[in-house]
């Protein structure tokens, strides 16, 4: 029996043998030939979702191979998609819960931000409100307790005007990190449910009397690092004497806020640290890389100008330990 050999099917064969074997072999997302190169999904928090986007941009300047896959959906949605296997990391926004971690849920800190009290800089009793702030008291009996129904019932010199209160209607570390300030829960406080940050915050914009709480770069405007139009943040009056004194009147930019959360002068919570998770210990070479890469020094110093807090030093040294 013959066989009739066709030359144009072993060429191709032998291209296709040859073209696998020379190629970089590449090991957890990385080879000597091109160095690190791959694929990293990122989901969760919109709190920290803006700078996850710059940290990426950065690092594929310096690794071109790198390909991003990042999405804003709630710290609640972060984790979950991490521990699914649906993302390499979840973004945080929040401390994690014992179940989570039972689960496998591996954190590393990356920054630091704060949840502030949101009003609509056209409420009514906007001036009051800038000059004499509300308590934590106050702010529970808000938000938790559904006390008060106008601004008057809080203070008799406000306006009689309908209090409207906005909250998270998503699974939040924002949400979460509000309502641990008075010692609850998320599912704990009352008011319209708003999903995201972004949607929070145009509530707010859209409604004179509303009152709610976003994350930091949500209400700033990192340009002018002024609040944005038609928004402000409600002062907190943290020793209750009925007026926001010199060492509580940081909120006029940025810049003052970001130095007061660093100074622990605005109280944690709602500071908080914002965070990557993984499912357990990273493994990947490029997922390491990434993570180290966003604890260096460079890409901590940018946190400032963009409305974040850079980590400590010592903080950074144990995060690394955890690789």
């Amino acid at each position: 029996m013959s066989f009739k050999i066709n030359k144009t099917l072993i060429l191709s064969i032998l291209t296709v043998i040859l073209s696998y074997s020379c190629a970089p072999k590449v090991k957890d997302g990385y080879s000597e030939e091109r160095g690190y190169e791959g694929n990293i999904s990122i989901s969760g928090a919109f709190a920290l979702y803006p700078l996850a986007v710059i940290w990426s941009e950065d690092f594929k300047k310096i690794h071109p191979n790198v390909r991003f896959n990042i999405s804003a959906g709630g710290a609640g949605k972060g984790i979950a998609d991490a521990l699914t296997g649906m993302v390499d990391i979840g973004l945080i926004s929040r401390d994690l819960h014992p179940q989570e971690i039972e689960r496998g849920a591996f954190p590393i800190d990356v920054a630091k931000d704060a949840v502030i009290c949101t009003i609509n800089s056209k409420n009514p009793n906007y001036q009051k409100l800038i000059s004499r702030g509300l308590t934590k008291k106050e702010l529970e009996d808000l938000f938790i307790n559904q006390k008060y129904k106008r601004w008057n019932d809080i203070d008799p010199a406000f306006t009689a005007d309908p209090v409207v209160i906005y909250v998270r209607s998503d699974a939040a570390g924002a949400a979460e990190t509000w309502a641990n300030f008075f010692g609850h829960k998320q599912e704990d406080l009352k008011g319209v449910g708003i999903f995201g940050d972004p949607g929070i915050a145009q509530a707010i914009k859209d409604d004179p009397n509303a009152i709610g709480f976003n994350n930091i770069n949500y209400v700033y405007d990192l340009k002018t690092k002024k609040t944005a139009e038609h928004i402000d943040v409600l002062p907190l009056d943290l020793n209750a004497n009925g007026k926001i004194d010199t060492e509580e009147s940081f909120y006029t930019n940025i810049d003052d806020l970001t130095e007061a959360v660093a100074l622990s002068k605005y109280p944690s919570p709602p500071a908080r640290s914002l965070s990557f998770v993984a499912h357990g210990k990273p493994k990947s070479l490029l997922l390491k890389k990434f993570i180290s890469f966003v604890l260096e020094k460079q890409q901590q110093s940018i946190l400032l100008e963009n409305g974040y807090v850079p980590l400590h030093e010592d903080i950074i040294a144990g995060e690394l330990k955890k690789l």
